[in-house]
């Protein structure tokens, strides 16, 4: 099991540069551990790019995709322990709020061993972040 920050997932959902590279860990990966409120980031991730780049055909067929994945994600749904680490994340890091979620519900995830537990993102602040608190960062 790795934690998967929707940066990672949305490659999953529609092609991009990186498609590829986290196909291939999402392959090795039985069950990826994702924040409750993932699916409404990748949501909108989606929604930007059908209003930018998409056509009708591509916006049905991540809107399908990103129904198959979230059906299988684990979900950290614990708000209050995310809350407080998120609180603590901002500080120390510098992170946005929803960044500092997912880093936080990561950690909920770990119990706190972040050795345990592998980060995938391709988020470049994010993985900093990620790495300075002791997760090991994929790709």
């Amino acid at each position: 099991m790795r934690f998967w920050d929707s940066s990672a997932l949305l490659p999953l959902i529609v092609e991009e540069s990186r498609t590829a590279e986290v196909r291939a860990l999402a392959g090795s990966d039985r069950e990826q551990s994702v924040w409750c409120l993932t699916e409404v980031e990748v949501a909108s991730a989606l929604a930007r790019r059908s209003r930018e780049t998409l056509d009708e055909n591509e916006v049905e067929a991540a809107a399908s995709k990103l129904g198959f994945f979230s059906a299988r994600w684990a979900t950290i749904e614990a708000i209050e322990q995310v809350r407080a680490r998120a609180i603590r994340l901002v500080r120390t890091h510098p992170l946005r709020a929803g960044d500092a979620l997912q880093l936080a519900a990561a950690l909920v995830a770990c119990d706190e061993r972040p050795e345990a537990l592998p980060f995938v993102c391709l988020d470049d602040r994010l993985r900093d972040a990620a790495r300075r608190e002791g997760f090991r960062v994929l790709p």
